[in-house]
């Protein structure tokens, strides 16, 4: 009868704590309203209200270049700030199932041998000279997740396992980008380099051209001068380029995870840009860059732990019990009267903690402030560069065809001056100048080429592009 009204304590006491699990103090976390994407953020006509755009396609799609997938490929596998993030994913992913794991019940096994020599002034020194007791037991200790603290941790967790997901994928946008944007930067060089190679070989037939002149009093010095600086100039151009693209070919194979070395790659006329890049822009595009979600992670992970400190203030509901052996005899340990049994309920109410509590407190709802504020700058900051990417996109899209156009009329400038100086009707200098023009404009077209390849790059990045 003892025995029931024991029991009887007890189930109350589970009866009371089930009925408490509806009193969350937690609060359930919803996406702000003023944190949602809209036409403003991106200061563009070109906001459309479907979900199609480039950024729906894989890397593979929209960078078609055989020989620039395979490095895309070998970075992705080799890059050293992809692993990094690879291992950020496991560690939070540790954490994510220790969160989980938080309404299970603890279970220990533990064990040991007592020995005490009484004193014989002692309470029992009249009666043992010394006293060994064997004693094992499992011990189950569970806490009942009252007031949503349990339940918070669990999604503050797996909010910061999602953080570190999105971070992973900011790192391989990144990466794709920034690879992509070595890799055409090769390709400009290339060009360019061959354009001033072109060049000088002209400008030494021309300053042979120059020197037979003045010899036959066609001419004076000072063209054969101007000649041979304008080689000179060419060639120190070419020293230059030469330098960027082995700087350029040690940047791409870093980002591979590789040792400096010369680097694979096509021709810049065999590129194309993704026609896609004109369909318009989605309403919901910022939903697909992993740095807004990853904002995003980070203020939820803050919420819930704002949900944790403000559980700290009420009372923790724990249930211990425990089972084993407890005996004076080695001989007695295994048997029936050696066996003990103990259960325990309990709460605890902070009363006075020297602020500690509500330091917490005030302390998560700051971070919490916090990490709204970067989540709202992380929107406003992707809005602009969704921005920024469109205009220039358009720009330079204008500017190269006005460009191509410079080199033609360029090129035909120089062409009729050769015509007219071999006709008597210009001056060496003039022919001088077209020639100079001509380079000039040309190299400045393959630039003006590179800049439009690098702003699909940046537009792609900017929609959230590349991690898929």
């Amino acid at each position: 009868m003892k025995n029931w009204k024991t029991y009887s304590s007890f189930l109350v006491f589970l009866s009371f704590i089930g009925l408490m699990q509806s009193c969350f103090v937690a609060k359930d976390y919803e996406t702000p309203e003023d944190f949602t994407p809209n036409e403003k953020l991106f200061r563009t006509d070109e906001v459309q209200q479907d979900s199609t755009s480039i950024v729906d396609f894989s890397w593979r799609e929209v960078f078609t270049d055989s020989i620039l997938q395979e490095h895309i490929e070998t970075a992705l596998e080799a890059n050293i700030d992809i692993r990094i993030a690879l291992q950020q994913i496991a560690i939070a992913n540790s954490f994510a199932k220790e969160g989980k794991a938080g309404y299970f019940p603890s279970l220990e096994l533990s064990g040991g041998i007592n020995y005490q020599n009484l004193a014989p002034n002692s309470q029992f020194g009249n009666f043992f000279n010394s006293l060994t007791q064997y004693e094992s037991s499992v011990t189950l200790s569970w806490e009942a997740d009252v007031w949503g603290k349990i339940r918070s941790n669990r999604r503050a967790t797996q909010a910061e396992f999602f953080q570190s997901i999105a971070g992973h994928q900011v790192v391989k946008t990144r990466l794709i980008a920034d690879l992509a944007t070595a890799y055409f930067q090769l390709l400009s060089l290339d060009e360019r380099i061959s354009i001033t190679e072109k060049t000088i070989s002209t400008r030494e037939k021309s300053l042979a051209t120059t020197e037979a002149l003045k010899d036959a009093g066609q001419l004076s010095a000072v063209a054969v001068k101007q000649t041979e600086a304008q080689l000179y100039t060419a060639k120190a151009i070419l020293i230059d380029l030469k330098n960027e693209l082995r700087i350029a070919e040690n940047t791409l194979s870093i980002l591979k995870g590789e040792e400096p070395q010369t680097q694979m790659r096509t021709s810049l006329q065999k590129q194309e840009v993704n026609q896609e890049m004109k369909a318009g822009v989605p309403l919901n595009l910022l939903s697909n860059r992993p740095d807004v979600l990853q904002a995003e992670a980070a203020f939820r992970n803050a919420f819930e732990l704002t949900n944790v400190a403000r559980t700290n203030f009420y009372p923790s509901f724990n249930l211990t019990s425990s089972v084993g052996l407890q005996s004076l005899s080695w001989s007695d340990f295994f048997s029936l009267n050696s066996v003990f049994s103990n259960v325990l309920g309990n709460f605890t109410q902070p009363l006075f903690n020297r602020r500690a509590i509500k330091t917490q407190l005030e302390v998560s709802e700051s971070q919490q402030e916090i990490a709204a504020l970067q989540f709202q700058q992380t929107l406003l900051t992707a809005g602009k560069e969704v921005s920024d990417a469109l205009y220039i996109y358009e720009m330079l899209s204008e500017k190269v065809e006005v460009k191509e156009k410079e080199f033609e009329a360029y090129q035909l400038a120089f062409e009729y001056s050769e015509e007219l100086l071999k006709n008597g009707l210009a001056n060496y200098l003039e022919v001088l100048n077209s020639q100079e023009n001509v380079l000039n404009t040309e190299l400045d077209l393959v630039n003006n080429q590179q800049a439009l390849f690098q702003s699909s790059i940046d537009l792609y990045r900017a929609l959230g592009g590349g991690w898929r």
